[in-house]
């Protein structure tokens, strides 16, 4: 999958454009429809069923809890991630019953935005990887972060051992210069998008680190850098 479908269900026009030029910034995901109400937000989730719902709580036509159960019930691909000023525990309580991937609280920042877009690309391709579950998995899958040393040696059925070889040779020789998927695609003969999938990987087992470089016209480029350890 080239990208992510996503859907933002936001009352308020202004905060849902600052969503859409977040999420332009960052690579992965495309924003297919904009809803101001549950209505709305009912009819376009309908229609493009996306990988991902942004999703507010208040709304003047209803509430975006009873929409997260809907979309639960009927789009079980699809996955809610709550941005909210709704600060209640019941709230989030409910939220997660409701198997909301993340609970953002307003006002939001780029980088806890950022950061969430990464790690939902990561349980994705996690549970992608996956055929025969086994418990370090499924460890790996709720409990991320926790149990790194435990499966750090584990590569993904989907990671070729030669490629991630020539990857990591063609990282090697960047020096204290970064790369983008693309041209590493070209260096090793693969597609842009597998590209970002193995350094991506990479990225997860700290053997390089991605940064946005802002240009003066157009998206941001995401480039991966060789992390140094002390």
């Amino acid at each position: 999958m080239d990208s992510f479908n996503v859907v933002i269900a936001e009352d308020d026009p202004k905060i849902a454009e600052i969503q859409s030029r977040f999420i332009d910034k960052i690579d992965g995901f495309n924003v297919v429809a904009i809803a101001n109400t549950i209505e709305e937000s009912e009819d376009v989730i309908d229609v493009f069923r996306p990988d991902i719902v942004l999703l507010d709580v208040y709304f003047p036509d209803g509430s975006g809890i009873d929409l997260l159960w809907t979309i639960r019930r009927l789009y079980k691909n699809t996955d809610i991630i709550l941005i909210t000023a709704a600060k209640e525990a019941s709230t989030l309580q409910e939220a997660l019953r409701g198997g909301a991937f993340d609970y953002i609280l307003k006002p939001m920042t780029f980088k806890r935005f950022q950061s969430t877009l990464i790690n939902f690309i990561e349980h994705r391709n996690k549970l992608n990887d996956i055929i025969n579950l086994e418990q370090t998995d499924v460890d790996q899958i709720l409990y991320p972060g926790k149990t790194k040393s435990h499966t750090s040696s584990r590569i993904p059925k989907s990671i070729d051992p030669l490629t991630l070889k020539n990857i990591e040779g063609e990282i090697d020789k960047l020096g204290e210069n970064g790369i983008n998927a693309e041209t590493m695609g070209e260096r090793v003969g693969i597609s842009r998008t597998t590209a970002r999938r193995y350094l991506e990987f990479l990225v997860s087992k700290d053997i390089v680190k991605p940064k946005l470089i802002y240009g003066s016209v157009g998206r941001p480029e995401r480039l991966y850098f060789k992390l140094y350890h002390c």
